[in-house]
C-alpha cells in the first residue's frame, strides 16, 4: 500500500489511541457532570438541589468519563491493530473495531453476552460508517462542477 492513501490528518496510530482515550473520557465526564448533576438536583429536596447536584456530579461523573475512556481506548486500539495488519485504512476496520471492543467489553458476561454485544458494536458502527459515506457523497455531488447553461 503507498503512502497516499493514508489519513495524513491524524497522528501515528500510537498517538491516535491516547487521543481518543482522553477525548473519550472527557466526552464522558462532562456529558456525565451535566447529566449527573441534572439528575442530582432533581432527587435532592427543595434548598439543597445546588449541593445535591454537585455532590452528584463530582461521585458518578469520573466514573462514566472511565467507562468511556475504556471504550475508546479499545476501540482505537482495535482500529490501529486492524490498519496494521490489514495494511487498508477503510470502513471495515471501524466496523470490527466496534464489534471487537463490544465483544471483550462484555466478555465477563459470558459468550452469550459477548456475542450479542460485539454485533450490536458492529451494527452501531456500520451505522455510522454507512451515514458518514452518505453524507460525504451528498456533499461531493453538491461540489461537482456543473455546465453553464447555453441559451
Amino acid at each position: 500500500m503507498g503512502h497516499s492513501s493514508q489519513d495524513h490528518t491524524r497522528d501515528p496510530c500510537p498517538w491516535v489511541i491516547l487521543n481518543d482515550l482522553g477525548g473519550a473520557f472527557a466526552m464522558g465526564a462532562i456529558g456525565g457532570g451535566i447529566w449527573h448533576s441534572v439528575k442530582g438536583a432533581k432527587n435532592s429536596p427543595r434548598g439543597e438541589r445546588l449541593s445535591g447536584a454537585v455532590s452528584a456530579m463530582k461521585a458518578r461523573a469520573p466514573v462514566l468519563g472511565g467507562n468511556f475512556a475504556v471504550w475508546g481506548g479499545l476501540f482505537s486500539t482495535f482500529d490501529c491493530a486492524l490498519k496494521g495488519a490489514r495494511q487498508k485504512d477503510d470502513p471495515w476496520n471501524s466496523i470490527i473495531s466496534g464489534g471487537l471492543t463490544g465483544g471483550v467489553l462484555a466478555a465477563r458476561g459470558g459468550v452469550k453476552a459477548a456475542t450479542v454485544s460485539a454485533a450490536v458494536g458492529a451494527a452501531l458502527l456500520a451505522l455510522i460508517e454507512g451515514v458518514g459515506i452518505g453524507i460525504t457523497r451528498m456533499m461531493a455531488d453538491q461540489t461537482k462542477p456543473m455546465m453553464p447553461q447555453i441559451q
